[in-house]
């Protein structure tokens, strides 16, 4: 099965319609899908719910999204450097559902595991808990978390062979794991494409079953959300 596609439009072919959910990889900007977003945009497609740990920042990441009106939903974890974002969710334009972050990874990973719901007790007692079943395991609340099954799953991975096994680079593995195998088809862009067999089987981190499609992405921008600098005390 040929896996490799020329570019991300190529690889998003088919997989594209309004009001389908994506989960995204990535931690703020540190390992974000940046061609397939950018493709994503570029296809006009609309009434998106995305899955992702946080909502880029304007302009950049899912905040390319959010700015162009494509996005109705976000499941994240944290939103606080997203002007547009805060807005939009203000003004009543975007739903929002919060999920504390060991939740989020716990809800992908389980819907790739094939785990429909799961009990935890983050969240009891808080607004996280509205609407949730409770249950008393050995005289402690929990309440019960659903998994994520999305529709279509987009990461950043560092290194692939042409059967699409993955290694992620440092920090840059994130939310990119969990959220590739808890979707129903998942296109990766990698940095590097080697040959079967070049990559040790004991530094894969993701197996190739769960890759449909991929794209090299490189080169890319080593984007950082801030910059804080101070004058160099004189000697």
């Amino acid at each position: 099965m040929q896996k490799l596609y020329p570019d991300a439009t190529a690889a998003l072919d088919g997989l594209l319609k309004d009001g389908i959910t994506i989960a995204s990889g990535g931690f703020g900007l540190c390992g974000i899908p940046e061609r397939l977003i950018d493709a994503i945009q570029a296809s006009g497609v609309k009434n998106l719910t995305f899955a992702s740990n946080n909502a880029g920042i304007d302009n950049e990441g899912i905040g390319k999204l959010l700015r162009s009106k494509q996005v109705s939903k976000m499941i994240s974890s944290y939103v606080g450097e997203n002007k547009e974002f805060e807005r939009q969710y203000l003004a009543g334009e975007l739903e929002v559902e919060f999920c504390p972050q060991g939740t989020l990874a716990e809800r992908m990973r389980a819907g790739g595991a094939g785990i429909p719901a799961f009990f935890t007790k983050t969240g009891v007692g808080t607004l996280v808990a509205e609407g949730k079943e409770v249950r008393n395991f050995d005289g402690e609340d929990y309440i019960m978390e659903r998994a994520i099954v999305a529709d279509l799953a987009i990461v950043k991975a560092w290194k692939a062979d042409e059967t699409g096994n993955l290694m992620f680079r440092k920090t840059a593995r994130n939310f990119n794991l969990p959220a590739a195998t808890c979707g129903k088809y998942c296109i990766v862009e990698v940095e590097e494409v080697v040959p079967t067999g070049s990559l040790d089987p004991d530094a894969i981190h993701l197996p190739g079953v769960y890759v449909q499609r991929m794209i090299v992405g490189a080169p890319y921008d080593k984007r950082i959300e801030f910059t804080t600098t101070r004058e160099r005390e004189a000697a």
